[in-house]
């Protein structure tokens, strides 16, 4: 019986798979999507109040302003890049937003419907304007490639039985949020979708580099941020099989690959 119930499960699995993918920009990757737009949006705003209720907004107004800035300049890219790819309606239902929070923590992330936050403990890293486009183009790719929900949406298959996102929040409302903080990076998640995310995240970093590029940032600011980055993990980082990002090797020379597509992109920028 627990085979049977083991093979129809696969078979759900797959017919899941073939008949809820979207694809990634750029790359033209499919991918699992289980969570309508409406809901995924929904709970978003929800989430990003309830974080922003919860933690402290940076009272460095010159800090903050610099944030809001580049998240602009950077929201005018994705608009145009999608435009002219025939994807503008990936953008439907977004409602922009870009907070400073004050936290020790190196971190940013975005939800669905571009709800940005920056940690302040982030800041030094970033440096200057150009490694807070480095960040922002980042974290904006993951939402722009519905990174976050095609987690989600792997979670809710393999730990609630590829339950549907209203009965999840229903019944097991905790555990729900759980997955969703983990799944846009607002909390830790170890397991078999790990290799996933690696690819993700290369993803991200592609998007990211023609993002910044767009918006009149020279995407070399990129291999210095994450140059500045490996040296502060120096000797903290897992080995990249155990990690959700390619190790900082790794993510550097796919860069230096990537930089004369997004040099193009810069150059016509201008």
């Amino acid at each position: 019986m627990n085979k049977a119930l083991k093979h129809f499960g696969i078979f759900l699995s797959v017919i899941l798979f073939v008949y809820s993918c979207s694809t990634v920009p750029l790359t033209g990757r499919k991918q699992l999507s289980l969570i309508p737009s409406s809901s995924l949006l929904s709970m978003s705003f929800q989430q990003y109040d309830s974080f922003l209720k919860e933690h402290k907004l940076s009272n460095d107004k010159k800090k903050t302003a610099l944030i809001k800035n580049v998240g602009k300049r950077i929201k005018t890219a994705v608009e145009k890049y999608l435009n002219e790819k025939g994807m503008a309606d990936r953008l439907q239902g977004y409602d922009w937003e870009f907070n400073l929070v004050e936290s020790p923590k190196a971190n940013a992330w975005c939800m669905p419907g571009g709800k940005v936050v920056f940690y302040t403990g982030i800041l030094p890293i970033c440096k200057d304007e150009n490694g807070i486009a480095v960040v922002m183009g980042h974290e904006i790719s993951h939402a722009i490639a519905e990174h976050g929900a095609e987690r989600m949406s792997q979670a809710l298959l393999a730990q609630l039985g590829g339950v549907g996102l209203a009965y999840a929040l229903r019944n097991k409302p905790e555990q729900t949020q759980q997955l969703w903080m983990a799944a846009y990076g607002i909390g830790a998640q170890v397991g078999v979708l790990l290799p996933f995310s690696r690819l993700q995240e290369s993803e991200a970093d592609h998007l990211g580099l023609i993002f910044m590029a767009i918006a009149g940032y020279n995407p070399n600011n990129a291999l210095t941020f994450w140059q500045r980055m490996a040296k502060m993990k120096k000797g903290q980082a897992p080995p990249e099989f155990l990690s959700t990002h390619p190790s900082d090797e790794t993510r550097i020379a796919d860069i230096k690959k990537l930089l004369p597509e997004a040099m193009n992109y810069y150059k016509g920028s201008k």
